[in-house]
């Protein structure tokens, strides 16, 4: 599968955007989902992840209540709504995909991989 991630930009704190990932290739709704993100100097860290079916969701505890992350597999699509920016989520953001059995919250656990969208969030 292929992955590209989008809607990334620049945004003041409190403020909000939401990233898309466009899958092609290999049935969409067979692969778990996942967002990471990576600021400069630091390691890739999960962020959210999602289900094949869209039902199971998890989330890192430093974005629990202002992320959200979504799927619609008729499009071949998996967002993240991000609420009430704040500065240290600046970073770029990743899509990845695995066909694992379950969600997997560390890199290691994801087959495929986009190529990042960066969102800078201004205080």
């Amino acid at each position: 599968v292929q992955l590209q991630a989008s809607g990334g930009g620049l945004v003041q704190a409190g403020g909000s955007l939401r990233l898309s990932c466009a899958a092609s290739g290999r049935t969409f709704s067979y692969y778990n989902m996942g967002w990471f993100r990576q600021a400069p100097g630091q390691e890739r860290e999960f962020v959210a992840g999602i289900g094949r079916s869209g039902t199971s969701t998890y989330y890192a505890d430093s974005v629990k209540g202002r992320f959200t992350i979504s799927r619609d597999n008729a499009k071949n699509t998996v967002y993240l709504q991000m609420n009430s920016l704040k500065p240290e989520d600046t970073a770029v953001y990743y899509c990845a995909a695995n066909l694992r059995v379950v969600v997997k919250t560390t890199p290691d656990g994801y087959d495929y991989w986009g190529q990042g969208t960066l969102v800078t969030v201004s205080s």
